[in-house]
C-alpha cells in the first residue's frame, strides 16, 4: 500500500489537519473518546476481509518495529506502540500547532516534524515565500527528508494550506516548490482554500494571485475549495430533516460538523484506492495521468457524497437507488466545493473520474456515467475516457460513498475573477510597498503572475471553442 506525507502549512492548513487526523483514525475504528460507538463493528458487516482495513493503516501512520497484526482500538494503544502520524506541521504563528501538542492526539505527532515561529508572515506572500521560505528552507527540507525515509513506498505528498494569507500562500507554495525540486517524480496533491472575496485580508488578491502561479507551475493536482461553498454545504446538512434524528450522535463527532471535515472526507476518499483493496482500484498516480490532459491544467473540481458521518436511512435504501442518488447529488450545484459550477453552460469537460467506495456495482456506475455523458459537454477526445475506481472498503458508518472529480474549462472563470480582484487593488498600487520591501521580491512579479494566469485562461478558452475535426481514414490519391 502507498504511503502519504501530509504537510500542513499556516493556520488554515493546520486547522484542516486538526480535522484530518481524528477522521483518519476513525476510518480504522479507533476511538478518540470512550463515548464513541464502535463503527468498526458496523464495517465488519460490509468488509469480507477485515485485515484489508488494517493494511492501509501504514498509509498515514508509521508503526515502529515489525508489527504483523494491527488492531488498535484506543489512543492509549497507539501511544503504547509509539505510532506516529506521517505529518509535517508548519506555521509561522504557533497557536494552532500548539493545539496538536496539548490535545488528545499529542503523542501521535513527532515534535521534530514541527516548524513554528512568531509572529507570522503579516498576510504577505513575499514574507512567507522569500523571508521565511529562505530562513526555514533547510529545516523544512530536513523534516520532510526524515518523513520520506520512514516510508517504504511513498505515494505522494498531501499539502494543505490557504492562498489568501501570508504563511499559507507564501511558505506553502515555497514548500511546494521545494518538493518539486527535491522529489520531482512524487505526486504533489494540493488541497487549498480560495477566498470568496469578503475576507478581512485586504492583501488577499495579491497573495492569491502570486500563490496561484506557483500552484500552476509546481503542483501535480490542485483541489480548490471556497469557504462560502463549504459553509453553505454545512448549513444545508444541518437543515436536512433526514439528519435530525442523528443530532445526538453528531454532537459526539464535532469534526464532521466543521467545514474542514468536507475537505478531509474528500482527501480520504481520494486516497482510498491506494490504501484499501478493490475490484477496480486506482492509484493516485493513475488519477493524475488521466485527469491532467495538458501541462498546468491540473485544477480539479471535487465533490464527495454523502458528507455526514452517519446516515441510517442510506442503509435502508435500495442499492440501485442509492447509487443514482449519490450521482445526482454529486452533480448538484449546491454540493460543489467552489462557487464556480464545473458544468456551467458553455464549459467543456476535459477529463473526469468517479471513485466509488463500498457496495458499488459496475452496472450502476456505467448507467449513471452514461447519464452524465448525455448531459455534460465534452471535448472530442474526452467523452469516452472517464476514469472509474471501485474500492471495496466503505467509509465508517456507510455502505457506499462516491467521489466525483472533474477537470473542466469552467475553472477559467475562477481565474478571471481572481484577476479582476487583483486589478482593482493593483490599479492604485495599494499596499504594494509591503511586498517591494521584502528582499528577493520584484514588483514585476505581479504582472508576470497576471500574464501567466491569463495565458492559461486563453488555453482553456481555445479548448472550449475547439471544433471537432473529421478526418477521413482513407483518402483517394
Amino acid at each position: 500500500m502507498s504511503q502519504f506525507i501530509t504537510i500542513q502549512v499556516g493556520q488554515c492548513g493546520n486547522q484542516i489537519g486538526s480535522a484530518f487526523w481524528p477522521l483518519a483514525l476513525h476510518e480504522y475504528g479507533i476511538q478518540i473518546k470512550n463515548r464513541f460507538v464502535d463503527l468498526l463493528k458496523i464495517q465488519r458487516d460490509h468488509i469480507r476481509n477485515i485485515d484489508a482495513l488494517w493494511d492501509g493503516f501504514y498509509s498515514f501512520f508509521h508503526v515502529p518495529g515489525n508489527t504483523d497484526n494491527l488492531c488498535f482500538k484506543t489512543i492509549a494503544e497507539l501511544n503504547e506502540a509509539k505510532v506516529k502520524a506521517r505529518a509535517v506541521l508548519i506555521d509561522m504563528e504557533d497557536s494552532v500547532v500548539a493545539r496538536f501538542q496539548h490535545g488528545p492526539l499529542r503523542e501521535l505527532f513527532n515534535r521534530t516534524c514541527t516548524v513554528t515561529n512568531y509572529p507570522g508572515s503579516a498576510n504577505n506572500w513575499a514574507t512567507g515565500y522569500y523571508t521565511h521560505g529562505t530562513e526555514y528552507h533547510d529545516r523544512i527540507e530536513e523534516v520532510i527528508r526524515q518523513s520520506v525515509e520512514s516510508c517504504d513506498y511513498l505515494g505522494g505528498f498531501l499539502l494543505l494550506h490557504s492562498v489568501a494569507g501570508g504563511t499559507g500562500s507564501g511558505l506553502g507554495t515555497a514548500t511546494l516548490k521545494m518538493l518539486s525540486d527535491s522529489y520531482p517524480h512524487v505526486d504533489r496533491l494540493v488541497s487549498c482554500i480560495y477566498p470568496a472575496g469578503m475576507e478581512d485580508v485586504i492583501t488577499g488578491p495579491y497573495n492569491t494571485l502570486l500563490a496561484t502561479r506557483e500552484l500552476i507551475e509546481h503542483a501535480t493536482c490542485v483541489f480548490p475549495a471556497e469557504n462560502n461553498a463549504l459553509l453553505k454545504m454545512c448549513e444545508t446538512q444541518i437543515r436536512n430533516s433526514d439528519n435530525m434524528d442523528q443530532a445526538n450522535f453528531n454532537a459526539l463527532c464535532l469534526p464532521f460538523q466543521d467545514m474542514n471535515s468536507i475537505i478531509v472526507n474528500m482527501l480520504l476518499h481520494l486516497t482510498s484506492g491506494s490504501r484499501f483493496p478493490g475490484n477496480l482500484n486506482i492509484d493516485i498516480s493513475d488519477l493524475a495521468t488521466n485527469l491532467v490532459p495538458y501541462k498546468r491544467m491540473h485544477y480539479i473540481f471535487s465533490n464527495v457524497r454523502p458528507i455526514a458521518l452517519t446516515a441510517p436511512k442510506f442503509f435502508a435504501t435500495n442499492s440501485s437507488k442509492l447509487q443514482d442518488m449519490l450521482f445526482t447529488n454529486a452533480l448538484s450545484r449546491n454540493n460543489q466545493l467552489t462557487k464556480v459550477h464545473p458544468l456551467q453552460p458553455g464549459s467543456v469537460v476535459l477529463s473526469a473520474a468517479y471513485i466509488g467506495r463500498g457496495q458499488f456495482s459496475i452496472t450502476g456506475m456505467k448507467r449513471n456515467i452514461e447519464r452524465f455523458q448525455s448531459k455534460a459537454k465534452f471535448t472530442a477526445w474526452s467523452k469516452n475516457s472517464i476514469k472509474i475506481g471501485l474500492c471495496s472498503v466503505p467509509p465508517p458508518g456507510h455502505t457506499t460513498s462516491l467521489l466525483c472529480l472533474l477537470n473542466t474549462s469552467a475553472i477559467s472563470l475562477m481565474f478571471t475573477n481572481l484577476i479582476e480582484q487583483f486589478t482593482k487593488l493593483y490599479r492604485r498600487k495599494a499596499h504594494v510597498h509591503h511586498y517591494s520591501q521584502v528582499s528577493g521580491f520584484e514588483n514585476s512579479q505581479f504582472l508576470d503572475c497576471k500574464e501567466t494566469i491569463s495565458n492559461l485562461c486563453e488555453h482553456y478558452m481555445e479548448l472550449q471553442n475547439q471544433k471537432q475535426r473529421h478526418i477521413s481514414r482513407m483518402q483517394t490519391l
